[in-house]
């Protein structure tokens, strides 16, 4: 069973491309992380709207990413999982939406 997982809570934007064994533990087939870091650094802190921003501008890129890194397509996956919270509101909504 293979799972792509999403992450926009904050001030990260990835993807992962995740296997469930048959012992039932898991393995990471992809990770795929951007830091937004250097994004907020001039703020001191994460500011929301622009963590929100660069999810939009990258979230897409880092799906196909993951999955092509991983190998697989769509119709292999058995689900996708993304963050529901906590987390700002624009980040967590994007995650789920682009789910």
């Amino acid at each position: 069973m293979f799972v792509l997982g999403i992450e926009s809570s904050c001030d990260e934007t990835a993807a992962a491309v995740v296997r469930r064994l048959p012992d039932g533990s898991g393995e990471i087939v992809s990770n795929i992380v951007l830091s937004q870091i250097s994004d907020h650094a001039p703020y001191g802190g994460v500011v929301p709207e622009i963590a929100a921003r660069v999810h939009i501008k990258h979230l897409d890129r880092l799906v196909v990413q993951a999955m092509d890194e991983a190998g697989m397509a769509f119709p292999d996956l058995y689900g996708v999982a993304a963050t529901a919270g906590p987390g700002p509101f624009g980040g967590v909504i994007l995650g789920l939406t682009t789910a």
